[in-house]
């Protein structure tokens, strides 16, 4: 029986969003603003009449309750029949009428009453398409609400709106490979819906220990809390030996992203934050006029105030998107914050102060909800009855309780399984970059590899014996080597944190480790890695210098959905890339990745030879039987793009 929806209130805030998608499991994300009692059906093509009709049990949904008027539902289905593969599946959720009754004679309301932004043109409900082989994907990260470029999911819309009836020309499946939210650069328009939106739906309060602020209610009255954020942010001050290392002496906050001002604290705060950048539902809920500010922030204020504006402009799009394909996910930083774990004594310092520690596990707490969890349900089985019960002790006090917050983020903090596979043809394997690093032995300020010893033999584990296989590593394996060698040089000088050092080459150890997978005799015959992370686009063809036709190596990186690179720094490393690492140059041999032919592939349309990319927008890869890429292009956000051309000189 489902709770009453207060009237004022819509009943769905924000989705569906299409998670997890197999022949005989379906698994959805949505957010009411009550506990829903919701009816499925399936539709196949030519038929009106519903392939499966039922109304879901507790069994097939898992509710959790995280605000007076806020319930995040999961619909896991596990379906008896197997759906038809290559085929255009609808898909329709209804509920009962507006109060939330569920009588027998209450008039139901469908995905068309009540999200009509998520259908097609002349269409009553979505839909979806299993695919037997992985033909066509789309993948993009680093969605910044107030970046000035347009929103790539706007251009998956429009590919599906292209494709129409050809199935064929829809992507099997969209992968976003990091930066899904930006929890530690949030714009003050952003930050004050944020707020409104946290007071209109209840959601729960929290203490917080050894912070300037009591609790996360006094966190949004602080004077402080647009736009002056670092002075709220936890210091290091108490850690006198890890201040002097880390930031030579300086008091600075632990969080070292450049733009910490708004940076989110509360998981109240990170819980709105997912409902706005995937919902315009809940846009119609808030308010963004300004709160008081300075001359000068409220002139940043406004600034900011149409780019978002743009933003919410192309929130129906965007969800329906991700309404239609099945959607994976995996975190980078600033899903959490600028430089997560970038080192050993990064992490010392964070975690060893409570009110840090406590931001990161609440972005942490998020990321299980809104995105973790639909990507493998069965991974998080075991956390779920502490986050139950979590959320269960604010139902009466509207705080959580706070020993057990701090228990769950004691937990996911050792948590190792964010990473998965998917069983599809060829297979992906999802790479968690960021929680299973490989530390520095000899100076912990140097940047951790990128995964450990530990986690590198599970990834060869995963991959060994496949004929082709993707690999989706939100950092890119075979990046820019100039961009790398800066990075390298400023870690040597010992400050890592100025140019975001981290890549697969800067630590010695994973370097060798992940050139030996490839080198391995057994490894798949065809590569194909898809990153992100960059802020601009290239595709590189890989191969070992010693074994030119096994393995194939595909490096596409496609970089941001709704962020860019500044367009003449990237112009000028674009030039300096390739005087300075052309075929014959001897810095090559400098590199860790000496062994590899590293080829980059043209865009097509540039006119001097540019190998970089910098258009926010969306990658889609061409797959053929083989799993070998046959096309890779990049959509820009607004129009156009580009093809990555073979090119006809070594690199």
């Amino acid at each position: 029986m489902s709770e009453p929806c207060l009237k004022s209130l819509p009943q769905v805030l924000s989705g569906p969003i299409l998670r997890h998608t197999r022949v005989n499991r379906l698994v959805l994300w949505m957010v009411g603003s009550c506990s829903l009692t919701l009816r499925m059906r399936l539709y196949l093509p030519g038929s009106a009449e519903p392939w499966f009709d039922r109304v879901l049990t507790d069994r097939d949904v898992t509710r959790l309750r995280f605000g007076t008027s806020a319930y995040l539902h999961l619909i896991d289905l596990e379906l008896d029949d197997s759906l038809p593969e290559n085929t255009r599946i609808g898909y329709d959720l209804g509920m009962s009428d507006e109060l939330g009754h569920d009588s027998d004679n209450a008039d139901e309301l469908w995905i068309k009453d009540w999200a009509p932004h998520l259908c097609l043109p002349g269409a009553s409900w979505p839909d979806f398409v299993i695919k037997e082989r992985l033909d066509r994907l789309a993948h993009g990260s680093c969605r910044r609400p107030h970046s000035a470029a347009a929103d790539g999911l706007i251009r998956v819309d429009q590919s599906l709106l292209d494709a129409q009836y050809a199935v064929e020309k829809r992507p099997a499946l969209l992968l976003m490979t990091g930066d899904q939210i930006y929890a530690d650069d949030v714009a003050g328009p952003m930050l004050r819906a944020i707020h409104s939106l946290i007071d209109r739906l209840g959601l729960y309060e929290e203490a917080l220990t050894e912070s300037c602020v009591s609790d996360s209610k006094t966190l949004r009255q602080n004077p402080d809390t647009y736009f002056h954020r670092e002075k709220l942010l936890p210091d290091v001050s108490s850690n006198q030996a890890l201040t002097k290392r880390f930031f030579g002496g300086a008091k600075k906050p632990v969080f070292t992203t450049a733009n910490a001002h708004n940076h989110l604290i509360s998981l109240n705060e990170v819980m709105a934050m997912y409902l706005l950048v995937w919902s315009p539902v809940c846009w119609r809920l808030v308010t963004i006029k300004p709160p008081v500010l300075s001359a000068k922030d409220a002139a940043t204020y406004q600034g900011q105030q149409a780019a978002i504006d743009d933003f919410v402009a192309g929130l129906p799009r965007a969800s329906r998107a991700l309404a239609h394909l099945p959607t994976y996910m995996i975190f980078d930083d600033h899903d959490v914050t600028d430089d997560w774990n970038l080192s050993a004594l990064w992490e010392t310092t964070t975690y060893e102060h409570p009110f840090s520690r406590r931001i990161v596990g609440n972005a942490l707490i998020a990321y299980l909800l809104c995105q973790g969890w639909g990507n493998d349900p069965d991974a998080f089985a075991d956390a779920m009855p502490s986050i139950q019960a979590l959320t269960a002790s604010a139902e009466q006090g509207a705080y959580f309780d706070q020993a057990r917050q701090d228990t769950l983020v004691d937990s996911l903090l050792r948590f190792e399984h964010w990473h998965y596979t998917l069983q599809t043809s060829p297979k992906i394997v999802v790479l968690d970059t960021r929680t299973r690093r490989w530390r520095s032995e000899l100076n912990a300020a140097r940047p951790s590899g990128l995964l450990n010893w530990e986690a590198l033999s599970d990834l060869q584990q995963d991959i060994i014996g496949e004929k082709a296989v993707i690999v989706v590593s939100p950092a890119p394996m075979f990046g820019v080597k100039l961009i790398e060698a800066i990075q390298s040089a400023f870690t040597f000088v010992g400050k890592p944190l100025i140019v975001d050092a981290e890549n697969w080459m800067a630590h010695r150890g994973a370097a060798n480790v992940l050139l030996n997978i490839f080198g391995h005799s057994r490894t798949p015959e065809t590569f194909v890695i898809l990153s992100g992370d960059v802020h601009y686009s290239f595709v590189n063809d890989v191969r070992l210098r010693h074994r030119p036709d096994r393995p194939r190596i595909w490096q596409i990186t496609s970089s941001g959905i709704k962020n860019e690179f500044p367009h003449s720094l990237m112009e000028w490393m674009d030039r300096m890339n390739r005087w300075l690492y052309a075929p014959r140059s001897p810095l090559n041999w400098f590199t860790k990745r000496r062994r590899m032919r590293v080829t980059p592939r043209m865009p097509e349309g540039r006119s001097a030879g540019e190998r970089l990319w910098n258009n926010a927008g969306i990658g889609i890869v061409e797959l053929n039987e083989e799993g070998e890429p046959t096309a890779i292009k990049q959509l820009n956000s607004s129009s156009g793009g580009t093809r990555f051309l073979k090119a006809e000189s070594d690199h």
